[in-house]
């Protein structure tokens, strides 16, 4: 059954009277974003666990599920605006929504999604005297640096994933009083399988994986590429298997022709949960060397895919600035090595996968650690600050 879509500020008579109807706690929030499932990525995945995991009641406006893709009706209020031609176009139906949607269901907080949802949750700040809340990641800013210091500096709080994105936010002149450092969480870690150790495939063979959306280059995927030739010659044997699709795939491909790599690198393509899991339960390491763009900001956010990782007990190879310093603690769950140097990359990697205690070690501590940032923490470091933001205004 599809989500229901607000057409005209109207919502369908049944659904919205039968969810209005039923028991919600004291708190109800307005979260405005245009990034939520069933489209993938890290912003979407993040959103959906603190609706799912809040001690709150939580309303969603958010952008129309892509033509193809499967929407199922959320267990919390979805309203979806359409996804029309022009993005930008797109977007401002969505703060349109999202005002109306406000005006009717009187939220004690917003929370905007991403920095274009910002206008919206200052407007209903002003109108309802409501705290606007702005979560914060990475590209985005650097990216719309004007909107960024607009919302920033007028919302009560700010939410940064990472302590590289609250640089870039106190850079384009957020408050720093107000930028709140909260990381994102995991799902409960993998059972450990009986009897298995890193080191130990199913194939025999040394298998480094990475897992992300073929779009963007700072993920480092043209520095794997380069780093093994390296690799196997300390390695034989070793593969690299990517789990991800995207615009960069065929260039990845030529260019691993051309490097005579072909041989060793399985794409994988765009997994679910259960079989992207199961590459991970097989795989050795986990590698992705993110970098920063050239005019030093965008990046990894954070890079909750090094936690999902560690989850399965892989250690980590990642850049060593951005926010993935964050994800992966240097010595502890991986190695962070100059993400744009491929030598320093292969030797990391050739590392992990030549001493076994070591990679048994960080793996082991990238469990622990998964086990430490689940999700329903997340979520109550953002219940309490909500808390907190509405308590100071009385």
């Amino acid at each position: 059954m599809p989500c229901p879509v607000l057409v005209g500020g109207l919502w369908p008579d049944k659904l919205g009277e039968s969810l209005r109807l039923r028991a919600e706690p004291s708190m109800r929030v307005l979260l405005a974003t245009p990034d939520y499932p069933p489209t993938r990525g890290g912003i979407q995945l993040l959103l959906e666990r603190l609706v799912h995991h809040s001690r709150f009641s939580y309303e969603v406006v958010t952008l129309g599920a892509p033509r193809g893709s499967e929407d199922v009706l959320s267990p919390r209020d979805v309203t979806r605006t359409p996804r029309l031609g022009d993005q930008r176009l797109s977007v401002a139906v969505l703060n349109v929504a999202t005002l109306g949607h406000a005006l009717r269901w009187r939220p004690d907080a917003v929370l905007s999604g991403h920095v274009v949802a910002g206008p919206a949750a200052l407007v209903v700040q002003r109108l309802l005297g409501v705290p606007a809340i702005q979560y914060l990641y990475a590209q985005e800013l650097n990216a719309r640096p004007g909107l960024t210091r607009l919302v920033t500096t007028r919302a009560r709080a700010c939410i940064a994933i990472s302590a590289h994105t609250r640089r870039q936010a106190e850079a384009l002149g957020a408050p720093k009083d107000r930028l709140h450092l909260i990381h994102p969480g995991v799902d409960a870690p993998a059972r450990r399988q009986p009897g298995r150790v890193t080191g130990e495939t199913a194939d025999g063979r040394p298998t480094i994986i990475t897992v992300g959306r073929l779009e963007d280059r700072y993920k480092g995927f043209d520095v794997m590429i380069r780093a093994l030739p390296l690799i196997r010659a300390r390695v034989p044997g070793a593969r690299w298997v990517v789990v991800g699709d995207g615009s960069l795939r065929s260039e990845m491909q030529k260019t691993a022709s051309s490097v005579g790599v072909s041989d060793c690198i399985t794409f994988a393509g765009a997994l679910g949960d259960r079989p992207r899991d199961e590459w991970l339960g097989r795989a050795d390491v986990f590698a992705m060397p993110s970098r920063l763009m050239p005019e030093g900001g965008g990046g990894e956010g954070f890079g909750i895919a090094y936690l999902e990782a560690g989850a399965h007990g892989l250690p980590c190879v990642a850049g060593e600035l951005g926010g993935s310093a964050d994800a992966v603690i240097d010595g502890q769950t991986g190695l962070t090595v100059d993400a744009t140097d491929h030598v320093a990359v292969a030797d990391a990697i050739t590392e992990l996968l030549l001493d076994r205690e070591l990679r048994a070690r960080l793996g082991e501590a990238g469990r622990e650690r998964a086990a430490r940032l689940s999700w329903a923490r997340m979520a109550e470091q953002v219940d309490d600050l909500i808390e907190r933001v509405l308590a100071a205004r009385k």
